[in-house]
């Protein structure tokens, strides 16, 4: 071959060799790569041999152009040998201090679970174990499925800017997660049996008890023949299983457009055991669990025949439910930065959860 197609045989050996460098890993591999390719019955071994079979006036440049390439290939085999040889040393040593980096470390994880968490998981659980599945939603809501769609008619105070977060676009920040009953009906029709967890907005004063941004699940269960007999049992059972004890509850009447006849279930604070606070404004209860009977409106907006079914639907606040469980006097310090958080010793004593 002439010198151009020997200089291009030359640098296709190279490159060969570069590639082969890289896949080896291991000493043994990379001494049999350089016999391969150096040694006498070797490519560049064969081309010194084939030195004498040019012209006499270019046999000088061709035994250059090879000892050249050998030399290369000799210092790319070197520097990858020597790479090995440290990567072994590095492992030898880290072997012999029983160290290995690449394990997590032993030092405790800094901070914990926020308590709003730890509730929300609980009651997830909860439910699940009664049947529920868990549904999520967006927490910009359009005005007809936050308000049209629950039978909240255009007159309702909720309306009104004083009361709901009104965005630029047309939409809202949520007032409840009951958007996501309607979402859920539509989605899986009847019966069901769901909750939806998040968070909510509402514009409002804030003080021990209130916040304009807070967290709720709400439930919705719809079958045929079901009545407020399973709603109490349903909240007493929930409520119980969070709180790890028998709850006192309290049941009045209230109103929510949604829901026909409503309910208000209170639960005997746990701050002050019933005797009065600035948490349950004195009066002992704390509201938890608003609920009632699905209204025929409603499931007509969900698509389900209000003749053929009926359903109890609640809005649990988790915000609260934490306070309780957790001994937190003021609701502010939950979405604060505080690290001072302005809790009762007596009933939070140490890391709320240490994982789910």
């Amino acid at each position: 071959m002439n010198l151009d197609q020997l200089n291009d045989r030359i640098a296709v050996i190279e490159i060969e060799v570069a590639a082969a460098l890289r896949e080896n890993g291991t000493v043994d591999s990379i001494r049999r790569l350089d016999t391969a390719v150096l040694g006498k019955e070797s490519s560049l071994g064969s081309m010194i041999a084939g030195v004498k079979e040019y012209p006499p006036d270019q046999r000088g440049a061709v035994g250059k152009l090879v000892n050249a390439a050998k030399a290369r290939v000799k210092a790319a085999i070197e520097r990858r040998l020597a790479e090995l040889a440290s990567a072994d040393s590095a492992a030898d040593a880290q072997a012999a201090s029983g160290f290995d980096p690449t394990l997590p470390g032993t030092a405790e994880p800094m901070g914990s679970v926020h308590p709003v968490t730890a509730v929300q998981w609980e009651v997830e659980r909860s439910f699940e174990r009664l049947g529920f599945t868990v549904e999520a939603g967006p927490e910009m809501e359009t005005e007809y499925f936050n308000f049209e769609a629950l039978n909240i008619p255009a007159t309702h105070p909720a309306r009104d800017m004083q009361d709901t977060f009104w965005l630029t676009n047309g939409k809202l920040l949520r007032t409840q997660t009951s958007p996501v009953q309607i979402r859920a009906m539509l989605k899986f029709g009847a019966p069901l049996r769901v909750i939806a967890p998040g968070r909510c907005f509402r514009y409002e004063t804030i003080d021990a008890s209130h916040e304009n941004t807070f967290h709720q699940v709400e439930g919705l269960l719809i079958d045929r023949d079901i009545g407020i007999p399973h709603l109490l049992a349903l909240a007493r059972t929930l409520l119980s299983d969070v709180m790890k004890r028998d709850v006192e509850l309290r049941v009045r009447p209230g109103y929510f457009p949604f829901v026909e006849p409503g309910l208000e279930i209170d639960m005997n604070c746990r701050i002050c055991d019933g005797r009065g606070c600035p948490t349950c404004k004195h009066s002992g209860w704390v509201e938890v669990l608003p609920c009632g009977m699905v209204h025929p409106n409603v499931l007509v907006a969900g698509k389900i025949d209000p003749e053929e079914f009926s359903g109890f639907a609640f809005g649990l606040g988790l915000t609260r439910l934490a306070m309780m469980k957790y001994g937190i006097r003021d609701i502010r310090v939950l979405n604060a930065g505080d690290l001072r958080p302005i809790v009762s010793p007596r009933r939070l004593g140490g890391p709320i959860l240490a994982s789910r």
